[in-house]
């Protein structure tokens, strides 16, 4: 790689699709807060899907005007909007692209529930619908757009499975020894072979694929991030007035693990561990995840160089150890419920994350403070709880039953 494609930070144009949601949001506004001239493209599915499942972010989301129009206020700095379903409106987001010209684009436009896509077959097929056309769309028209365009996409830790075959799962790729007819040991690399654990995770497992073939084939130059679970909720940004609030999801469907625990432990509700709570996962801070995004946009491949993998996690741990140690810091009851998924009840897992670490990231780990800082939110924030939508009710199969616990209202503690 060439000095200014390796450690790039002049200001550039960049779109974030999927620039109002979870990861999406702090993203942007990360982005912009740092110089770069930022456009989302959004058709605010995600706001639909609440409305859908009649659970909203436990956080106060404002209107996407509202969002924009308080950054500028207190920034200084304006971001484009367009409402564009890029999955869909093929034609409007080449026009998107062709009109803004980006630099980069960045790629978090996918559904990314793995229990909503287990819901129905409806929303199996929507999962894979949106997930794998919004992929092969944004591919093509960079493509077609004749620009020199890097495209930077959230993956998951998921598309690896979750066992370790007794080694450090690798940054994407494996190394593998192929023996010839003549006897000859070859040595090439493979993507890792992917094992995905729900429809969610097997279409990130497909990208991969259309991506490897794009890069191939029309030489566009590609990062592809494989990102643990997010936990946390507000970055520096979105901190600096409420209208900028991020989601903070708590609901059996799009709330992750450590986030409803919190939550569950701040409204006195049992903080519920599926199976014997053995399964290991990885972990990011939403804080590492928009440094991540902004080191994978300074540190661009060539044309000439295969799709850049990155694990983009930072620690791992045990389900069953994060309940107790929210249960030790907030007091909450722990309550075993049987596992919606389909999964082994324990597994080890051992993650290489060597290339952002070379990179400069500075790995924010769990701690009591940042674990408080989220309690705290969760308890500002209690009384938009919907104890009904705690539970995970989306199930793997047909014969199992949905994890919920045995609770009587009257007796939740407001903590």
């Amino acid at each position: 790689m060439s000095v200014n494609q390796t450690n790039d930070k002049a200001k550039k144009k960049i779109i974030v699709l999927g620039g109002d949601g979870f990861c999406g949001w702090p993203t942007s506004l990360h982005l912009s807060q740092i110089g770069h001239d930022v456009v989302i493209i959004d058709n605010l599915s995600r706001r639909n899907i609440d409305n859908e499942l009649e659970a909203e972010s436990l956080t106060p989301i404002q209107p996407m005007h509202t969002r924009l129009h308080a950054w500028k206020e207190i920034s200084g700095k304006e971001i484009t909007f367009h409402n564009v379903n890029i999955a869909s409106e093929y034609d409007q987001l080449l026009q998107v692209i062709k009109q803004e010209q980006p630099d980069v684009i960045v790629h978090f436009a996918e559904q990314r529930s793995a229990p909503y896509s287990m819901k129905s077959p409806k929303h199996k097929r929507y999962t894979v619908n949106n997930n794998m056309n919004a992929t092969h769309n944004v591919l093509c028209a960079i493509v077609e757009s004749e620009l020199d365009i890097h495209l930077v996409h959230l993956g998951t830790m998921g598309v690896y499975g979750y066992g370790t075959a007794g080694m450090k799962i690798p940054e994407g790729y494996l190394d593998v020894e192929v023996t010839t007819e003549k006897g000859d040991r070859v040595q090439q690399q493979m993507l890792y072979p992917t094992n995905p654990g729900s429809v969610y995770h097997m279409t990130k497992s497909q990208d991969q694929l259309l991506f490897q073939y794009y890069n191939k084939n029309d030489r566009v130059r590609i990062t592809d991030l494989h990102q643990g679970i997010v936990w946390g909720t507000n970055t520096k940004e979105t901190n600096l007035d409420d209208r900028l609030l991020n989601r903070f999801d708590y609901d059996g469907d799009y709330g992750t693990v450590l986030n409803r625990f919190l939550m569950q432990a701040s409204v006195g509700y049992p903080i519920t561990v599926h199976g014997t709570g053995g399964q290991t996962r990885a972990f990011i801070h939403i804080q590492d995840t928009v440094r991540c995004i902004q080191l994978a946009i300074e540190n661009a491949p060539t044309k000439d160089d295969r799709v850049m993998i990155f694990n983009q996690m930072t620690e791992t741990h045990r389900v069953v150890d994060l309940a107790k140690l929210v249960s030790e810091i907030t007091g909450g009851e722990i309550a075993y419920v049987s596992n919606p998924r389909k999964e082994a009840a324990e597994n080890e897992l051992h993650v290489k994350n060597d290339l952002f670490l070379s990179k400069g990231l500075e790995p924010t780990t769990l701690n009591e403070g940042l674990l408080q800082e989220v309690s705290e939110v969760a308890k500002r924030f209690r009384e938009r709880a919907d104890y009904d939508k705690i539970p995970a009710t989306s199930t793997w199969t047909r014969d199992q039953k949905p994890g919920v616990p045995e609770v009587n209202e009257k007796e939740h503690v407001q903590k």
